[in-house]
Order: structure tokens, then C-alpha cells, then sequence
């Protein structure tokens, strides 16, 4: 059975800006990229703590320490400057790869610098633990 499970997240983000004009995606900056394990092109989830507002999309790198959260296309209807925003990596794993992933959850400050980033052992269920 594959589960989907969260790999990295980019915690409270400050969105820098929110281009209509683009094509889609999001552009987030290159380091936050690599600590909260998500890869160009990857699918991600950003979520607005103003609104609840919840948008799927893929994710661009920018350059590394700008700081740059940039809503491209459609969601910028949706996500403004000065937003925060939570950005979710997804993988869909199996029960063996569940045993040795190690989520990332990645603190920034209010110009998106790394303040920290912990990362979590899973304490994984056996069947009959879950009640299944």
C-alpha cells in the first residue's frame, strides 16, 4: 500500500510577490528548496494562514538566499504580498520507505531566512498497533 506523507514543509513563509502573468507554479528560493526536500518541478501544497485558501502547483527554484516566494499564475488571484503561507512537500510512500523518511519542517524569519529546521523520526505503526 502506498500512503501519502509529508516530506518537508516550509513553515510561515512571507509571500514577495504574486505575478498573474506567469504561467503557473510557485518560485521559492533555491535553499529552502533543498532543506525542506523538495526538487524543481516537484508538486507541493501552499496553504494561506489569512484566508485557508489551499493551492496545488509545482515549484520553481529562485536564487538561492532571495527570499523569494512568488505565486505565478492563477493563485496569484488568491495569495498577496506579505502573506504567510505554509508550503507542503508530498510523496506517496511505501510501508519500507515510510520506516526511513525524516520529514523536514523548515522555520524561517520575515524575509524567508532559514532560522531553523528540524527533522522527525517517524515512530511507524504495525498493522495490528493501528487497529487494523
Amino acid at each position: 500500500m502506498l500512503r501519502l506523507m509529508c516530506k518537508g514543509k516550509i513553515h510561515r513563509a512571507s509571500v514577495t510577490e504574486a505575478r498573474l502573468d506567469y504561467v503557473g507554479s510557485i518560485t521559492l528560493d533555491a535553499l529552502l528548496m533543498k532543506e525542506a526536500n523538495i526538487q524543481p518541478y516537484e508538486m507541493v501544497q501552499i496553504t494561506s494562514l489569512r484566508n485557508a485558501t489551499r493551492w496545488k502547483t509545482y515549484a520553481i527554484p529562485a536564487p538561492e538566499g532571495s527570499g523569494k516566494v512568488c505565486l505565478n499564475g492563477p493563485p496569484a488571484h488568491l495569495f498577496a504580498p506579505g502573506d504567510l503561507v505554509i508550503v507542503l512537500s508530498l510523496g506517496l510512500l511505501d510501508e519500507t520507505e515510510i520506516g526511513r523518511l525524516k520529514p523536514a519542517v523548515v522555520f524561517v524569519d520575515e524575509h524567508n531566512r532559514i532560522t531553523s529546521v528540524e527533522s522527525h523520526d517517524l515512530v511507524v505503526w504495525k498493522q495490528d498497533e493501528a487497529g487494523e
